[in-house]
């Protein structure tokens, strides 16, 4: 599975490594990917989401049943 985020969809970026003699070579840069198991008490069942360290703070914020409810309207699976 590639690093990106299930709620926010950010996924790596890529670009140039510029050195000092300029020089270019390709790079990437991944965000900070995090696997975290929420408790979705709705459904009465635990889930792992695949979130951003941003996301994780958001799902805090919003809570979890709008967090996957968003995901869902996105077309993830949940």
């Amino acid at each position: 599975m590639s690093a990106h985020c299930q709620l926010t969809g950010t996924a790596p970026v890529f670009g140039n490594n510029v050195s000092h003699s300029h020089r270019r070579t390709r790079r990437r840069w991944n965000p900070n990917i995090q696997h975290h198991r929420y408790w979705l008490p709705t459904e009465n069942r635990f889930v792992r989401l695949t979130l951003s360290a941003r996301a994780v703070k958001t799902v805090d914020k919003i809570g979890v049943e709008a967090a996957v409810a968003r995901i869902r309207a996105r077309g993830g699976k949940v």
